[in-house]
């Protein structure tokens, strides 16, 4: 139990004691911090139930607080409960989370089945800078879900059954008509060299999608290769198979060096054979109607103050859309994962889609009423002109190219900084690569992910400031004054009772780490931990200024501040990986 969980109970109690409820009693850190640590502000809403005045009941719950934890406590303004813990309860809390792997935070009580869907590949397509925030912010929020206890799987969702498959089918027609599979009689048995790269697809698919824009003929080929694929033409079917591979090896290889893993790689055409007897029942239950010549689900619901144009499950001539293969993705989650949760990290601008597939899938009984469908949705991250991030030409960045950007640019930093000038050249890149990765992570996950950001390059890579690699070189350096402090001799100690502004900041600072992390979990915004980062590396800075370990002459407060850095270094270390970002051994 975390420190505020354990006040909580304690306040919670005595309000309970007065006849009011226990959630009254919720401590939180307190807005007045000149005044007390913590505060309550349960008495104004809990008189109202029990016909009291609020400060009366606030008086009446304050005495009945055990004094031995609550040093001193007071009443402001209509109610405001300040509460002041002695310095033997703070350091306790601080005991409790020396040496515990998890640094104070309690396994959830109900632990849940989460599939969480972010990062969004497609064949034929490379990974660029568009891919960005939906991996980075999904990855996170992964890491969180499991850290707190529940059973979490990190889905890519593969975009491999559209319509850039027919198109891209179509492509490669034009430019390898010999290739046997758009042979009538194509013998699938038969081995067939290739001569296909991503490379080449990123030629191709751009292509055809700009050209079926005007040309109807062009775009009817590819709408009736598309559909075909979908209904097994085997040439098709093994051309696919190629071109799957091809772009998931290199996905694959984008996602290794972003430092980003996931559980599943399945795609739209891992939930075909669901589509036709989903559309079967929803028809024979009439949710699924006949529209223009496709087939729909009428999404709207009583008391929308708005028209939403229903979703379509099937095309006049009979081929699935993304929303079909989306409603089939939350039935093989519900039925082969079992998972109660399914969390969508997709850019906010597809908020109506997801909306539409999330109503389609109650009304065709393929999301039971209990699983929770949530589209955690996120803003763009933008050039100095406010616009999507693009190349200096105006094209799309590749995400290959982007970490390049930034590792060069954490190199430049690093020399800059003369450091790491006795390492070998290869070391000396990894921790580049290191670097530059936690500047773009932190660049982005200090954002709330609901706004836009400006990529701003020079200042993420920056050692100084609210980034990613300042929090790499706290941590480092909390390395460095440990590796000094035992050289010395010294040892950790029982956390003891503070003794100055510094080490109680930082031992306040530290019992909020629980609470961050579940609120974080609770909003899907890991900002919250990377803002929370960011002080705990700044008050320890400011511990160390004022606190001087080597020089203490008292042994147990001397012993007490190295239990107090290593915690700190334990919770740098814990949260920062939360954030996906490693800390290198030294720099």
């Amino acid at each position: 139990m975390s420190l505020l969980q354990r006040l909580t109970a304690l306040v919670g109690d005595a309000f309970v004691a007065e006849g009011a409820d226990a959630s009254a009693g919720q401590v939180v850190p307190s807005q007045r911090p000149e005044l007390a640590q913590f505060q309550c502000n349960g008495a104004m809403g809990a008189s109202k139930a029990l016909g009291r005045n609020p400060r009366d009941l606030a008086e009446a719950v304050i005495a009945r607080l055990d004094p031995s934890t609550f040093v001193e406590t007071s009443v402001a303004g209509p109610g405001f409960i300040n509460l002041a813990i002695s310095g033997e309860a703070l350091a306790a809390a601080i005991e409790a989370m020396h040496g515990d792997e998890r640094v104070g935070h309690q396994m959830a009580g109900d632990p849940r089945a989460i599939v969480v869907d972010y990062g969004g590949p497609n064949v034929a397509k490379s990974m660029h800078v568009g891919h960005l925030r939906a991996t980075i912010i999904g990855d996170s929020l992964k890491r969180i879900a499991r850290f707190v206890g529940h059973r979490v799987w990190g889905d890519a969702h593969f975009g491999d059954w559209g319509t850039q498959m027919g198109q891209t089918i179509v492509g490669i027609a034009e430019r390898y008509p010999d290739l046997p599979f758009f042979a009538a009689d194509y013998d699938s048995e038969q081995n067939v060299d290739i001569p296909i790269t991503l490379d080449d697809l990123q030629e191709i698919y751009p292509d055809v999608s700009r050209r079926a824009k005007e040309d109807e003929e062009l775009a009817a080929a590819a709408r009736k290769a598309t559909l075909e694929l979908q209904q097994g033409r085997p040439g098709y079917r093994d051309l696919w198979r190629h071109l799957y591979d091809v772009s998931l090896e290199a996905q694959r290889a984008d996602f290794t060096d972003l430092g980003v893993e996931f559980d599943l790689w399945f795609g739209e055409s891992t939930v075909h054979d669901r589509c036709a007897p989903i559309i079967s029942n929803g028809q024979q239950a009439g949710v699924a109607v006949e529209d223009q010549g496709a087939l729909v689900v009428h999404v709207d619901l009583p008391g929308d103050n708005r028209e939403w144009p229903p979703l379509i499950l099937a095309k006049s001539d009979g081929a699935y859309t993304y929303g079909t293969t989306d409603v089939a993705t939350v039935d093989y989650r519900a039925d082969e994962l079992d998972a109660g949760e399914a969390w969508y990290v997709v850019d906010a601008r597809q908020a109506d889609h997801f909306e539409q597939v999330f109503r389609a899938a109650r009304k065709l009984g393929v999301a039971p009423a209990s699983m929770v469908l949530d589209h955690v949705k996120f803003g763009t991250m933008n050039g100095p002109d406010g616009r999507p991030f693009k190349t200096r030409e105006g094209g799309i960045l590749k995400l290959r190219d982007l970490i390049d950007m930034v590792t060069e640019a954490a190199m430049k930093r690093i020399e800059a900084q003369d450091l790491g000038a006795d390492m070998e050249k290869d070391e000396r890149f990894a921790i580049a690569r290191q670097v530059g990765l936690a500047a773009l992570k932190y660049g982005d996950l200090q954002n709330h992910r609901a706004s836009d950001y400006m990529f701003d390059l020079d200042r993420f890579v920056s050692f100084d400031g609210k980034t990613g690699p300042y929090l790499q070189y706290a941590a480092v350096r909390i390395k460095s004054i440990l590796r000094r402090v035992a050289e010395e001799g010294i040892e950790p100690g029982r956390a003891a009772a503070p003794i100055n502004d510094g080490d109680e900041a930082l031992m306040l600072q530290l019992v909020r780490l629980p609470e961050v992390i579940d609120r974080s979990l609770d909003s899907r915004a890991p900002n919250h931990i990377a803002e929370y980062t960011f002080e705990l590396a700044a008050v320890f800075n400011r511990f160390y200024e004022q606190c001087h370990i080597l020089s203490e002459s008292d042994p147990i407060v001397q012993a007490s501040w190295v239990t107090l850095v290593e915690t700190t270094l334990a919770a740098l270390t814990l949260l920062l990986d939360l954030l996906g970002i490693e800390v290198p051994a030294r720099m």
